[in-house]
């Protein structure tokens, strides 16, 4: 992944060519609201989730549990893209709409919307910016050699071999994001403080209830290992193809939207079920540049949006699924060659 510093003057000012794009994407009516469309979801996602905890009850004490446990993280992964997408006002027209929407899915995943919100909205407004993407800012990995020689301590050891235990790390995401969203509802830092909490302790109790109600503790304690290990593998798989490995931005450089959206995105090709399977962030590049956009237009909107920048001259970057996953694990074992270079030659650098 290289790095944006030195932008030409041209491309730092040409602010008309996103406009010109989005007068194309709302001629061709891709900006109005699918709310069919995601009742059927949002009603498929919540009948899926009470049935899987019809077949929980119905199965008891049983280690065929953890086949429900895989079930469970995918279905908590679809609710997650509903929150997302709520967060971005996809759904409804009203804000107060899509955050009732959000706040309900993040109480059914333990997750604090508000939190999330906060975070994703710094990320879109600067994407794989050095410094200003929280999005880089993950403890035990680095997306720059500088951020890779910063690093101290047993983090630094995680670094030198990232790219070996990127997948293993991805099992304690879904422990991440719980803790993450009960620090910031704690910490005071989302608006409607008091719901939030009430949404996650609710959301625990329940949990904690049902699986040690029905299973014993043995079998209890293994489900939710597997349930939150794999959705966390499931979320950051979900996450990691759209902006590791791509471009990053250094501090004091200015690029127009278009391209800072653009630059340093990538999409992944496939068909329906890699939209489902993605929850539509397979096309990274036109959410970025349209976050509103419904997400069952996001498909359409992708052949103006490559042809446009084809037309401009502008980097449309676009892989395989897998290929994707090869990106990321290629920069990250490169950002942390340095390290494992000091350690097998001390008298290097």
């Amino acid at each position: 992944m290289t790095s944006i510093d030195n932008p030409s003057r041209d491309q730092a000012l040409r602010g008309s060519d996103f406009a010109e794009l989005s007068r194309s994407i709302r001629q061709a009516g891709l900006l109005e609201r699918r709310r069919r469309y995601y009742a059927v979801r949002i009603t498929l996602n919540i009948l899926a989730m009470a049935g899987g905890w019809v077949a929980f009850a119905y199965l008891g004490d049983s280690w065929w549990q953890l086949f429900l446990a895989a079930f469970f993280a995918v279905v908590f992964t679809q609710l997650a893209f509903i929150g997302h997408d709520a967060g971005h006002k996809q759904i409804l027209r009203t804000r107060r709409g899509n955050d009732a929407v959000g706040l309900v899915h993040g109480g059914l995943t333990g997750l604090s919307y508000g939190w999330w919100i906060n975070k994703h909205n710094r990320h879109h407004a600067n994407p794989n910016h050095e410094d200003e993407d929280p999005d880089l800012d993950i403890g035990p990995l680095a997306f720059t050699v500088a951020d890779a020689r910063a690093k101290r301590g047993f983090v630094r050891w995680t670094v030198k071999y990232q790219a070996f235990l990127f997948f293993p790390l991805l099992l304690l995401e879904g422990l991440n994001l719980h803790v993450s969203s009960a620090q910031a509802v704690w910490a005071g830092e989302v608006k409607a403080r008091r719901l939030e909490k009430a949404l996650l302790l609710g959301h625990l109790a329940a949990y904690l209830t049902a699986v040690f109600v029905v299973l014993s503790p043995g079998v209890g304690v293994v489900f939710i290992a597997v349930h939150q290990g794999l959705w966390g593998v499931y979320m950051g798989c979900s996450f990691a193809p759209n902006h590791k490995g791509m471009p990053t931005i250094a501090a004091g450089t200015t690029l127009d939207f278009l391209r800072k959206q653009v630059l340093t995105s990538r999409n992944v090709r496939g068909g329906r079920l890699t939209d489902f399977a993605l929850g539509g962030l397979n096309y990274q590049i036109e959410h970025h540049l349209f976050p509103s956009m419904p997400q069952p237009n996001l498909r359409r909107a992708q052949s103006i949006v490559r042809e446009y920048c084809g037309r401009n001259g502008i980097s449309y970057a676009e892989c395989g699924l897998f290929r994707s996953y090869g990106h990321v694990l290629e920069h990250l074992h490169a950002v942390g060659a340095p390290l494992r270079g000091r350690e097998l030659s001390p008298a290097a650098g």
